[in-house]
């Protein structure tokens, strides 16, 4: 019917033009017949002949303009027909429309082909920022294509087997849950869902967990009674505590200056001892014990630690004859830190007694005071329990920390769930002599988690539930939808020319959030900080724990920062002129201490060359080169050197390790590829660092070449531009001399940074070095400080701050409030040249997220000295 009605219009029209051609043409007759007959009346012919001719005329003129005026009057019907048609159509058009914006979700419906057919404004929102404009008849394929190249998603993850559902996080922090029906007529309807509040909540129990074992082991550590001296990997003297300066007789001053620590030792009466002592293997403890001449008996003990360097602990044993006294205080002093340890904790032998318990663990288990020590874990817990324990107490006594939930009964039979962890303690021959035990009650937590649960569930009906009603309303809907489509057929055509119009102005960079690099840069400060302290050696093995899985987290976001920087285009190169001398020797300084760990040899062959590139790209390449040189190499040795080719020097990579197949060479440098059967334990790589480094390769225009031996070793070199030294640029040539001494003692620094962490961790961490720190969170509160007392010697700013602002802004207002400008280390995840430029531009240093503590030590000693 909706067909016939279009077409009859049309021939109304058609047949109207007709008609008025042929009245027209009939008018035109009757003019000259009339004139005719004028004519011949004047000429005295026959007029009456004439006269009746012309009314015959007249009357077809008028039959004919009767059957115009019906034909016009259908035309209107028809046209009035045709208006109603429209207007109901635009009715049933706008309802569908208030019903999809009345939807609490983000919503969108594609037809049969997966195409946008309608979408309300919550789903439009989702690309607010992007510069993106949702239209319809845009593909679902095109849609995660514009997702992927303006880096809308920063995160994915999926529901188990039972829940299909996809949660997203954005880059602007929020998470949305994505669910999809399908429709009678083979479309499609997705639902994004805001659960943004639900993952912070999430977010957040896990920092104050994380909060709460972190004031544990501080307590613990503030509280040694023994000498500690902590060596860095130059073999200078980096921490102690009073007591070593009590045993050794120096004072504060002498070791303020950071000497060698073998210069230190020669000037006292203590014996030099390191992991390296009369060729120790540099793999555990050695301890001795030294008589002085005042008749104190001292027991040296000295532990390597990951970074390079080692820790020296110095312990009073003069009276070893009353050991049973010196036993009971250390006891009771342990026993009265332990106490206010808001967690239960025990020390079990290897006899499975119980040696040492705290109030918390006995009050909890409904013991008296001391009556559980000697007994077995299976008189305290039960045999049954005792069964689901001994797993893990089999591993704890094999040597390996071991952390697990499970569920137990209070002293009122309830039930509860305990988190435990079982560290290990290990004698000079690493056998486990017993375990530590740590207890916390994590019912509420996990009470929480099933809430969480249930809410999710509910979720999941609401939207099933209005996934229905919207099936209903599209039923109903159907057949006007179907009326509609010449409508939007032309609507369609008309978007797709716009839509090829704005991809073609539209390109952004997909860059890494701020907030991303924001939480590990926390945890890296604190964690910094805790490694600073003395420690026990459990407590040490839990602390460089949390610091090497850092190192993992740190190492694998950097790769997928850099791939996904690399495919979008973010990074372009910063080429200059530099001697290749400046970048290799850092680098063999480096990954000489990490070959060294690896029990392999870094030979290097340095070179006066001067090259033309991007030092920091370039460096990359060949840390990627030397780290799989050593992963890959079990014994023998890496070689980096150079060697020139015309007008370029290549950089070659040489190590003894096992090699790869011909066929596989190829395959290497593909994204995410790993060769099957590698032998190397604990290797965390995402298979990513050759696939950055033949991007980088590209960008810079360097070729890279690769050749290998199976079960001989690989060379992998990279050919750079030579350069002219007279084209060194006058900053290159000078050399800055490195600082000596430690210049943070008491040095006034101030810190402006949004996040209320950062701002704890650096402080900690900087008040750890000696130093005097104020911190604030904006430019007002950063001039409020100035207006109260003097300015600092130094001033470290984040360059993301709240409501719009930048720590370069700040900085600048700052120093022109001062007659003397203060040095100013910026310190960002933004990695792009412009934002180097301008801070080189105004003297400042910048440091890039996350903050390496070491670095940022020796950067302020610099710029402090």
């Amino acid at each position: 019917m909706t067909g016939m009605g279009q077409d009859q219009p049309i021939d109304l029209v058609q047949r109207v033009e007709q008609l008025e051609r042929e009245n027209r043409k009939l008018q035109k007759i009757n003019r000259v017949l009339i004139e005719r007959v004028e004519v011949s009346a004047t000429t005295r012919t026959d007029p009456y002949a004439a006269f009746e001719h012309s009314v015959v005329l007249a009357e077809q003129v008028r039959e004919r303009t009767a059957a115009l005026n019906v034909a016009l009057g259908d035309l209107k019907t028809s046209n009035s027909a045709l208006s109603q048609a429209k207007q109901q159509a635009e009715l049933a058009h706008q309802r569908l429309i208030d019903g999809i914006e009345s939807i609490s979700d983000a919503f969108v419906l594609f037809d049969s082909e997966r195409r946008i057919v309608l979408y309300n404004s919550k789903f439009e929102s989702v690309w607010a920022g992007t510069g993106v404009s949702i239209e319809e008849g845009l593909g679902i394929q095109d849609i995660r294509r514009l997702a992927d190249q303006h880096g809308l998603i920063e995160e994915e993850l999926r529901g188990d087997e039972t829940d299909n559902s996809v949660f997203y996080r954005l880059k602007n922090g929020r998470w949305f849950q994505v669910s999809e029906r399908p429709t009678l007529d083979g479309g499609l309807v997705i639902l994004y869902t805001d659960i943004t509040e639900l993952k912070q909540n999430e977010t957040a129990r896990r920092e104050r967990a994380l909060a709460d074992k972190s004031r544990v082991l501080q307590n613990t550590v503030d509280n040694l009674s023994q000498g500690v001296v902590l060596i860095n990997s130059e073999g200078r003297l980096e921490v102690w505590n009073q007591r070593f300066l009590e045993l050794s007789g120096f004072g504060e001053d002498e070791l303020n200056e950071q000497p060698l620590f073998e210069d230190l030792i020669a000037r006292c009466e203590l014996i030099l001892l390191t992991p390296f002592t009369n060729h120790h293997h540099a793999g555990g403890t050695i301890e001795l014990e030294q008589s002085l001449r005042n008749g104190q008996v001292i027991e040296i003990r000295t532990h390597p630690i990951q970074e390079g360097g080692f820790v020296n602990t110095y312990t009073d044993i003069t009276e070893r004859h009353q050991y049973a006294e010196t036993l009971r205080e250390s006891e009771q002093w342990i026993r009265l830190i332990t106490d206010h340890v808001p967690a239960l904790i025990a020390y079990v032998g290897d006899d499975l007694r119980f040696q040492f318990t705290n109030k918390v663990y006995e009050d909890w288990y409904g013991w008296p005071r001391e009556a559980l020590i000697g007994k077995t874990i299976t008189m305290v817990h039960g045999g049954d329990q005792f069964v689901n324990l001994k797993p893990y107490i089999d591993r704890a006594l094999s040597g390996e920390s071991v952390t697990f939930e499970i569920e137990e009964k209070d002293p009122q039979g309830g039930p509860r769930y305990m988190l435990k962890a079982y560290v290990p303690n290990l004698d000079a021959e690493g056998h486990a002599v017993g375990f530590f035990v740590l207890i916390r009650d994590i019912t509420e937590r996990r009470k929480t988690a099933y809430a969480l649960q249930e809410s999710y569930q509910t979720m999941e009906q609401r939207v099933i539930e209005r996934t229905s009603e919207l099936t209903k309303l599209n039923d109903q809907l159907r057949q006007e939808i179907t009326e509609r489509k010449q409508v939007e057929g032309r609507l369609l055509e008309a978007s797709k020319h716009a839509e090829q119009a704005n991809l073609s102005k539209t390109k952004f960079l997909a860059a890494v959030s701020h907030d991303l690099l924001q939480p590990l840069n926390a945890a890296r400060l604190f964690t910094s900080a805790l490694q600073e302290k003395p420690a026990v050696q459990s407590e040490r093995h839990l602390i460089d724990s949390v610091g090497s899985s850092l190192d993992d987290v740190e190492s694998l976001l950097s790769t997928l920062v850099d791939i996904s920087k690399l495919d979008a285009g973010v990074i372009e190169p910063d080429v200059t002129v530099f001697p290749a001398s400046s970048l290799l020797n850092n680098i063999a300084n480096e990954y000489q201490q990490v070959a060294i760990s690896e029990q392999l040899r870094l030979r290097y062959v340095a070179s006066n060359a001067v090259i033309c590139s991007d030092s920091q790209l370039l460096a990359r390449i060949l840390r990627n080169f030397l780290t799989n040189a050593i992963r890959y190499t079990d014994h023998g040795s890496v070689l980096l050197g150079c060697r020139r080719k015309r007008n370029s020097l290549v950089i070659e990579v040489w190590d003894t390790g096992l090699g790869i197949p011909e066929d596989k060479l190829g395959d290497i440098f593909l994204e995410f590829k790993r060769l099957h059967g590698s032998p190397v334990e604990n290797d965390k790589g995402l298979g990513l660092g050759l696939a950055i480094v033949d991007k980088i390769s590209r960008m810079l225009g360097h070729q890279i070449s690769v050749s290998s031996v199976p079960g001989k070793g690989s060379m992998f070199s990279v050919e750079v531009p030579l350069a002219r030294p007279d084209q060194l640029p006058v900053r290159t040539k000078e050399q800055h001399q490195p600082a000596t001494g430690d210049q943070l003692q008491a040095a006034e620094i101030w810190l402006i940074d949004n996040d209320p962490a950062i701002c704890r961790g650096m402080q900690t961490l900087l008040e750890g070095w000696g130093c005097r720190v104020q911190t604030a969170h904006d430019e007002e509160q950063l001039m409020a400080l100035l207006d109260k007392g003097e300015a600092p010697k130094l001033l470290i700013a984040d360059y993301h701050l709240d409501n719009d602002e930048n720590g370069l802004d700040a900085a600048i207002h700052f120093n022109r409030r001062l007659a003397q400008p203060v040095p100013v280390v910026m310190i960002t995840a933004n990695y792009t040249n412009e934002l180097k430029q301008i801070v080189r531009e105004q003297g400042y240093l910048l440091i890039n997220k996350p903050v390496k503590p070491m670095k940022l030590k020796m950067t302020l000693n610099h710029l402090l000295e």
